[in-house]
């Protein structure tokens, strides 16, 4: 399970740019074990949009966004609601983001953050992968992420050792950033690239204590208030008997 949290709502709408129509996709498995995500998510998420004065196309909810073939399949049968779309809210994980927008050619909005968690999260039939970064930046970067596409983790563009679109780690790999900037061509979107990338916040990677609420979680916390080793044991003391304590008394 990928764990995720919630983007303020106001973020969600400054991300979809000038973008007028939404489609709102919801995944149907990690978010909805976090809580994060779900029909109820994406209808609180159509109210906020259509206060803004867009208009949201459709509500989709996908069993595993990660899936691209669950995801191809599903949109197939609202192709009306997709193609009316402007951009798309997407409530998943990075790795669904990913596949939304390797799937269907419009701006994709994250409106969920993915935190790491430490450990393997599960496995997806895809090349999508997600830095679980804590902020989610894949609305500006043509649903392409920087973090795990570009070998150096670049979130303000390309280094000068890329060549004719290749990375200068390996000439079999593609630049992170040159695919970022054709997507990003091909979506009318090459603005994004004059926006300033902020420092990353590597803080945000860790999960804060008020989500530490499974099981795993719960017994890491116990055990680091814990002090080390196996517990100490009281050691009973022995009552003297009266002739002991004459004894002691008398030397």
């Amino acid at each position: 399970m990928n764990a995720t949290s919630k983007k303020k709502l106001a973020e969600v709408v400054s991300a979809c740019g000038p973008a007028k129509n939404i489609l709102l996709i919801g995944c149907g498995g990690c978010p909805v074990g976090m809580e994060t995500g779900g029909p109820e998510q994406l209808k609180k998420a159509a109210a906020v949009l259509t206060q803004a004065e867009k208009t949201v196309t459709g509500q989709v909810m996908i069993d595993m966004v990660c899936n691209k073939a669950q995801v191809g399949v599903r949109l197939g049968r609202h192709l009306q609601q997709a193609r009316a779309a402007d951009a798309v809210v997407v409530y998943s994980c990075g790795v669904g983001v990913q596949a939304v927008g390797n799937v269907l050619l419009r701006r994709v909005v994250p409106g969920l953050n993915t935190i790491h968690v430490g450990g393997l999260q599960g496995l997806w039939p895809g090349k999508e992968r997600c830095g679980q970064c804590g902020d989610c930046l894949l609305a500006h970067t043509g649903g392409i992420c920087p973090i795990t596409m570009c070998t150096k983790s670049l979130v303000n563009g390309t280094c000068g050792g890329t060549n004719h679109g290749k990375c200068e780690v390996s000439k079999n790999k593609d630049c992170g950033w040159y695919l970022i900037y054709e997507r990003l061509k091909a979506l009318g979107q090459l603005a994004e690239l004059q926006r300033p990338a902020e420092p990353r916040n590597h803080a945000l990677q860790d999960i804060p204590d008020d989500r530490r609420g499974t099981m795993l979680w719960a017994l890491e916390v116990e055990e680091k208030a814990r002090p080390p080793g196996p517990p100490k044991k009281k050691l009973k003391k022995k009552k003297k008997g009266a002739k002991a304590a004459k004894k002691e008394a008398k030397a």
